[in-house]
Parts: C-alpha cells; structure tokens; sequence
C-alpha cells in the first residue's frame, strides 16, 4: 500500500477545517472495519462528523439517513461492524455528555473508556490510519482553535501507535 500523508493547520485564521479528512476516515471504517480504533483526545465533544443535510450520503445510510452524523453514533456504527473501540480521556464534566452516549448503546460490549486525568495526546487511528496533531475532538479544536493535525493512510505510524496506546492503557477484555 503506498503512503499517504496530509497535514492541514486548522482554525479561525487559516479557514481550514478538518472535517472532511475526519468524515472521511470515519465512513471508511463503517465501509471496512479496523479489528480496533483508539480515540485519545483530553476532551470530547459529541461534535457533528458528517453533514448530510443536502442528502449527499443518503445511499450511505440507507433507509432513514439522519441530516447530521455525530461522533458517537460514528463510534458506535463502527463498533456495530465488530471493531473494538477504545476512547482514552479525562475524568472530566466536558467529556460527559459524549461518554454517556457511548456507555448508553447496544454496542457497548465494543467500547472501552479509559478515564486518565493525566491524558494529553490528541490521536484516531485504526489499522491503517492515523490522525495526529494538537486538536481536541471539540468544536473549537476542529473550527476555532490553531491547530496542526496529520492524517497519514499507510506505513507504520498507525500500527506503531496502536502498539503505543496497548502498552500505556491496555487493550482490554
């Protein structure tokens, strides 16, 4: 597989958003599953990972598309695939609402919180990706904030820093 790789320093400033790169990633999971995904980010929000109030991505959901894709029911879709999901936080009230929706599904067998008052890496990776950078998966780390974040697709990275995550939070049962 060759190496693709994307950097894109994001923010109020620069108009340069990262959503498309994370949209991307997301659905490619849904099409073809990782055996795991880690999301490491201090805080969470339950941001808005697709737009499909134009109806882009009707096919993609299938009978009742929803107008906007949230990154829990992202996680959550991708958990349904059988992929074990592994979200590494902070204790903390921000992440509370997002933590909440991933505990409360029918796919939560899939999902494993790890809850780390020390956490500062900011990562999404699965088998053959990973997204990197200094961005909280929060509205004003994906649309305010400057921010330097690397999507790279190929190569070791992603493995290497699965390998990483097992060592430092477990992989769980």
């Amino acid at each position: 597989m060759s190496v693709l790789e994307r950097t894109v320093r994001i923010g109020a400033g620069t108009g340069l958003r990262v959503d498309a790169m994370l949209s991307s990633a997301l659905i490619a999971e849904v099409v073809n599953p990782s055996s795991e995904i880690w999301l490491v980010s201090p805080w969470i929000t339950d941001i808005q990972v697709l737009d499909n109030s134009h109806g882009a991505y009707d096919s993609f959901f299938g009978d009742v598309p929803p107008l906007d894709w949230r990154l829990s029911e992202a996680l959550i879709q991708i958990a349904s695939r059988g992929t074990r999901v592994h979200v590494v936080t902070r204790p903390d009230p921000h992440n509370a609402h997002f933590l909440r929706r991933l505990e409360s599904s029918t796919e939560r067998d899939f999902v494993r919180i790890v809850l780390n008052p020390d956490v500062h890496e900011k990562t999404l990776c699965g088998d053959e990706w990973i997204l990197t950078g200094s961005m909280n998966y929060t509205v004003r780390g994906m649309a305010v904030n400057d921010e330097s974040v690397t999507y790279k697709v190929g190569g070791p990275e992603a493995s290497q820093a699965r390998l990483d995550l097992r060592q430092r939070w477990g992989a769980g049962a």
